[in-house]
């Protein structure tokens, strides 16, 4: 019998085994991890963990986090829980089988970091149950971002992923202040197609657009940048 093949990340610091069909974690778990300005000691929540790509890039890069990720297939939290005892943090990062909209009560609490991967594919539904649901938001997106900003403690940060071309349903659900934008640009010159969104919450700080990221090289490597992030588990300053 042929052993599934486990997905690495940062360079092979992070091992992942996910279903080989349905939702794969990938660029966008890593980039989202790497954006989220934790530090040691915090408490950490994990909208939609899916296998836990994106939790475990996270606590491997920043010691002594306490991580818990929340994934309604029970199958997949389940994964996750075994990855994360894999990559011997099972200790400090765990997953919850559970509805993001209707939280275990130890989780009804604020945390440091929110983050979140949201399905954002509205109108596109794909012919397998699993990634369909991982994928399309059933008009749920901004009711989401509303989760995830109330869930984090005042002054803490909510940082999710969005596809770019819905970021104007985003900012219509989320407050004024403190929204730092960060755009991924697949090449120089392209539309992008991933924007990374940071929420302070409580702060009256005027919208930042920042400059991005440019992911490939026009040779179609990754762009020094993006390796640095991607294979070396730099952090995202947004």
């Amino acid at each position: 019998m042929t052993e599934r093949p486990v997905d690495t990340f940062l360079d092979g610091k992070v091992r992942v085994d996910q279903p080989l069909s349905g939702f794969r974690s990938g660029l966008d778990a890593v980039m989202l991890a790497a954006s989220v300005p934790a530090k040691p000691g915090q408490a950490v929540l994990e909208l939609g963990a899916g296998s836990g790509a994106a939790s475990l890039c996270l606590a491997t890069r920043v010691p002594h986090l306490t991580v818990t990720g929340v994934e309604i297939d029970s199958g997949l939290a389940a994964a996750a829980n075994r990855n994360a005892a894999v990559n011997g943090i099972g200790g400090r990062v765990s997953f919850a089988a559970a509805d993001i909209f209707a939280l275990p009560p130890e989780l009804k609490r604020d945390f440091d970091q929110v983050l979140a991967n949201p399905p954002f594919h509205e109108g596109q539904k794909s012919p397998d149950p699993a990634r369909a649901m991982a994928l399309a938001d059933a008009g749920k997106l901004a009711n989401w971002l509303k989760l995830g900003l109330q869930r984090t403690v005042s002054g803490g940060y909510f940082t999710l992923i969005l596809r770019a071309d819905r970021l104007d349903e985003a900012l219509v659900a989320l407050p004024m202040g403190g929204v730092s934008l960060f755009p991924l640009w697949p090449r120089s010159g392209d539309v992008a197609k991933r924007i990374i969104i940071q929420v302070r919450k409580g702060s009256a700080a005027p919208i930042k657009l920042l400059p991005g990221l440019i992911l490939h090289a026009e040779s179609g490597d990754y762009t020094p940048e993006a390796d640095a992030v991607l294979r070396h588990g730099e952090m995202l300053a947004l």
